[in-house]
This record gives structure tokens, sequence and C-alpha cells, in this order.
């Protein structure tokens, strides 16, 4: 499925409406160049679970979580600084990709069999400075019936 933002504030508002699909377990793979709109993302999803606005939703680059609590936990992972599977098995992260929280991880092509099977993968190209096209492609039954909820209903332009 195929999704033409036409803003960053679009972006945030289709996450939105995705975040208020998920269930806990549901694991999200965010994927695009640096500034493709991968945090927006996760904060339009962190304000979809109801997690505080006044938290502010930062890409953890550098400590590789955040986590933030809502109607469901929400673990936002950056594993660019990561060398692949022996390091997130090392800082315990296979607990949380298979735990009771939404998982949304930024650069998880770095890994591969700690990559759950089940899963969103979302990938972001440019169009221009305002526009990104959001590919969503899904892994799993569960995740394909994600997407026809989402893709009825209204136009995020």
């Amino acid at each position: 499925m195929r999704i033409r933002s036409d803003s960053p504030e679009a972006t945030e508002t289709l996450a939105g409406r995705l975040a208020q699909l998920l269930q806990p377990g549901d694991f999200i793979s965010l994927h695009g160049e640096l500034g493709a709109g991968k945090t927006r993302f996760a904060r339009g999803v962190a304000r979809g679970l109801g997690i505080d606005p006044s938290i502010p939703i930062t890409s953890p680059t550098y400590t590789f979580l955040n986590i933030y609590e809502g109607r469901i936990p929400l673990y936002h992972f950056d594993l660019y600084r990561l060398s692949g599977d022996d390091d997130v098995i090392a800082l315990g992260f296979s607990e949380y990709f298979h735990g009771n929280g939404i998982c949304l991880v930024e650069w998880s092509e770095r890994i591969d069999s700690e990559l759950p099977q089940s899963r969103l993968e979302i990938c972001f190209t440019y169009v221009d400075d305002e526009s990104r096209d959001i590919d969503l492609i899904s892994t799993s039954p569960r995740h394909d019936r994600l997407l026809e909820l989402l893709s009825s209903g209204d136009n995020y332009g």
C-alpha cells in the first residue's frame, strides 16, 4: 500500500490512525534516508497511543531505545549504530521485540535473525521538501488486516 503524504503533519496524522489499530506485540520497521520522516512518524504513533503531548518524541540515535508509556507501551529503537544481531542480543532488545508493547524500529535492516517474521515494513521516500511516498508492506495476515483497515480511512494529503 502506498500513501502520498504532502506534509509532515499529514505523516503524523497517518501514523496516529495506524496507532489506533496497533496491538501489543506489533513490530514496525521504519526505513528511509536521514530526514525522510521516520521520527515524525514515530511522533504520530506516540500521539495515537495517547502518550502525553508534552513529552518530546526524539530519535534514540545515541541511546538506541526510548520508552514511552501510553495505552500500550511504545519502544522506539534506532539501530543505526549497531553492527548486527549480536548487538541486539547483548543489549537485551529481543525481549522488547517479542514483548507486550509496540516496537518502532529505525534501521532494522542492521539485523537479520532477530527481526520478527511478523512485522509491518514502512518505507519513506522523498518526493520533494514536504512530500513523501510512504509504502506500507505487510509480512503477516495480522498486518494484512491492519492495512485493510487503514486503507478504508480518509485522504492523508
